[in-house]
């Protein structure tokens, strides 16, 4: 797959960073763009997109740039640091149950539904990333998961109508498969540097997860 699409767009590719060799590595991540309901962003179709979003009211107000500001990608270095160090703020998604929930609706969003093709994720305590091939508009689909989670989260910690995720991501496109392989192991080594576990594959809410009963496609979310 890629060998084509790099082939197709070689015309295109602009110069672009090179995620460092080793993790983590956030001063690399200058180019992610930036996505608001207002003003969504071009992508080119059939590229692997890695997706960021958080927990409503995890990071400080006002934290959040203009999409087409070059500002956008070194507020991502920020946020990432932040939100692996933060101790205060929501952490809803250390609760097991949600966790859970969260990665099924994943899979059920990639195999039954088949709004993307999912490469690598990662559910951290109070943010998610992903790295993904859509099948639909990145907004959709990212609104979609969203959507649902949110509602059955809601509904696990007895809530009704709070705010459960902040309505803007980030997403970058990765170029080429070198970069595609890199931003699919920054994903899953987030929570080692986070410092939370001393190998990935130990990490249950992870596509690195090697160990038994690894969460699968339970989740009742519809389209």
């Amino acid at each position: 797959m890629w060998r084509g699409f790099v082939t197709r767009h070689a015309g295109m590719l602009p110069a672009f960073f090179e995620f460092p060799e080793k993790f983590p590595g956030l001063n690399a991540l200058f180019s992610m763009a930036f996505y608001t309901r207002r003003l969504p962003h071009w992508h080119p179709d059939n590229a692997p997109l890695f997706i960021t979003w958080t927990l409503h009211g995890v990071l400080p107000h006002n934290r959040y740039p203009p999409s087409d500001s070059p500002a956008a990608g070194k507020a991502f270095v920020w946020m990432d640091r932040f939100l692996d160090q933060a101790r205060s703020g929501p952490r809803w998604l250390e609760r097991a149950e949600i966790a859970r929930m969260v990665v099924d609706s994943l899979y059920f969003a990639a195999e039954r539904l088949r709004q993307f093709d999912l490469h690598a994720y990662v559910v951290m305590p109070n943010h998610v990333h992903v790295l993904v091939t859509q099948q639909t508009a990145p907004a959709t689909l990212v609104q979609s998961v969203k959507r649902f989670t949110a509602r059955e989260a809601n509904r696990i910690l007895g809530r009704t109508g709070e705010t459960f995720w902040q309505n803007e991501y980030y997403d970058h496109w990765a170029r080429n498969e070198k970069q595609f392989e890199r931003i699919a192991r920054y994903i899953e080594e987030n929570p080692v540097a986070a410092g939370m576990v001393g190998r990935a594959e130990d990490y249950r809410w992870s596509s690195a997860f090697r160990g038994v009963g690894n969460a699968g496609m339970d989740s009742g979310m519809a389209g």
